[in-house]
């Protein structure tokens, strides 16, 4: 079992029995060295192992948990020491993984920790002139029933549509106070303790406190806790951002999803469940379904249909190296900039739009090497993967890809940001300007950006509109000289 297929349910071992098998996990010394991981992100995958390595032993089986210095050593040590007649293996989650189990000669079992597997995902896109996730989402929705009127031989969408993404996008209330309730914090245990001795001198951010969960029985009461307390006020802001709250109502479940302690199928069950009791209103319930078996079920079959050639490209040559923020949130006095990368350092997440919108703009404006940010919300975020943040910020946050997979660049002035959040109030920068030493360096960066690659945007119809107004802008000199100013002093970390 690797380290992202932490279920009884997942794959190979659905149908093991401690009478028949035994399980082999390994605890990568090479992997941990691989990159500069945040602690809570390691901690969070070798905790979740050793716990589920008990929860395994206290049903029978006899578990060989491994530490190697890697995967493909402890592989070679486990069959030298045991001589199986067969290592059989669910289907790991990266490209490489699984030219690796096949060079070991595993038996390999198809997985099923999505509810569409990377081949039918190739099935449904082949023939295709071109596919969007909004198409993958309402085919996932037909097939697999959730939030579906199926009293005629037509199954049509409850509510008469597809998607209430319009009534989820409010700004944060306007009176700024805590309206969502606070996640759910567990003690450490003692597996727990003992990951973060043996890791903490090799990763870099806050502590581990307790936020994530590493068992199966903790992501079990937040999986409760959020259809019970937060799912009825999930969607109209889960666009919003804001100081008042780091985490709003979002569901924070990701991570377990991404390692095997829920199933995609469970999560789902229990939002349609809640919906059909009238407990959650149709808009909550159907924008977080479309976040589960829409956007994330497709960003994994991106990945799948386009690798490993995909995760090299760079479009628009974004060459810039990570500015010193990304390792300290207090080198910027970016009031939206430092809020973000300060959660990331204390929690080891963000959510979406400020994912996108926020480190994402900033690193496509700023033309940050997309290589390199990948890597970095890899390493930083508790709910990553490769397979989560190649397309996501190739694809969809640095249009690195030429339009693959976003049919415009994700780019904006501080006005979105102002709109959707509170960071603007009491920021030392001028949203409004564009020129001089207060201005937004979003703002200036975003009219630099679109005027920089008139080749490329200028015929694109959802931006082309943007790029003739930046050529018409009566300063547009001044604001060249601007950005430059502003690249330099986000290169020194004193922006």
């Amino acid at each position: 079992m690797l380290g992202d297929q932490l279920g009884r349910w997942i794959g190979a071992l659905g149908s093991a029995s401690p009478t028949t098998h035994r399980i082999l996990m390994v605890e990568s010394s090479a992997k941990l060295a691989s990159k500069t991981w945040h602690v809570q992100r390691a901690h969070f995958v070798i905790s979740s192992m050793r716990h589920f390595a008990k929860e395994l032993r206290t049903e029978g089986f006899e578990v060989d948990y491994r530490k190697a210095s890697s995967l493909s050593r402890g592989f070679h040590e486990h069959v030298s020491d045991f001589s199986p007649t067969a290592v059989v293996v669910t289907e790991p989650a990266s490209f490489r993984g699984l030219q690796m189990v096949r060079e070991l000669g595993c038996t390999i079992v198809r997985s099923n920790q999505f509810l569409c597997h990377y081949e039918d995902f190739a099935d449904w896109v082949s023939g295709r002139k071109s596919f969007k996730m909004e198409d993958f989402y309402r085919w996932q929705r037909t097939r697999l029933g959730y939030l579906m009127d199926t009293s005629s031989d037509d199954p049509s969408p409850i509510g008469g549509r597809w998607n209430f993404d319009a009534e989820n996008r409010q700004p944060p209330p306007k009176d700024g106070a805590n309206h969502w309730p606070e996640p759910l914090i567990d003690e450490l245990d003692d597996i727990d303790l003992a990951v973060i001795n043996d890791i903490s001198r090799q990763c870099h951010g806050a502590a581990p406190s307790g936020l994530w969960s590493t068992s199966r029985a903790g992501a079990l009461r937040r999986l409760h806790h959020f259809v019970e307390s937060l799912l009825p006020m999930f969607g109209p802001h889960e666009d919003a951002m804001t100081t008042g709250s780091w985490h709003l109502a979002h569901s924070l479940l990701s991570p377990y999803l991404n390692v095997g302690r829920l199933s995609p199928a469970e999560v789902c069950d229990a939002v349609q469940d809640a919906f059909d009791e009238g407990r959650v209103p149709i808009e909550s319930a159907e924008g977080f379904i479309r976040q589960v078996i829409g956007w994330r079920e497709y960003v994994w079959g991106l990945y799948w249909l386009w690798m490993p050639d995909y995760a090299r490209e760079n479009s628009l040559g974004a060459s810039r190296p990570l500015p010193p923020v990304f390792s300290d949130p207090n080198r910027t006095h970016m009031r939206c900039l430092s809020s973000t990368l300060g959660d990331v350092h204390e929690r080891a997440y963000a959510h979406h739009i400020q994912r996108l919108m926020i480190i994402g703009n900033l690193s496509l404006i700023a033309g940050i090497d997309p290589q390199q940010l990948t890597d970095w919300m890899w390493e930083n975020f508790v709910d990553g993967a490769e397979w989560v943040m190649v397309p996501n910020v190739i694809g969809m946050s640095q249009y690195a890809d030429g339009g693959r997979m976003a049919t415009k660049p994700y780019a904006s002035g501080g006005a979105y940001i102002d709109k959707m959040s509170d960071y603007c109030k009491g920021c030392r920068y001028d949203r409004k300007k564009r020129v001089g030493d207060d201005a937004c360096p979003f703002t200036t960066l975003y009219w630099d950006f679109m005027a920089r690659h008139e080749a490329t945007f200028g015929r694109n119809p959802r931006v082309a509109q943007q790029v003739r107004a930046a050529f018409k802008l009566s300063d547009l000199d001044a604001v060249r000289e601007r950005a430059t100013e502003v690249l330099t002093a986000l290169d020194r970390g004193e922006l």
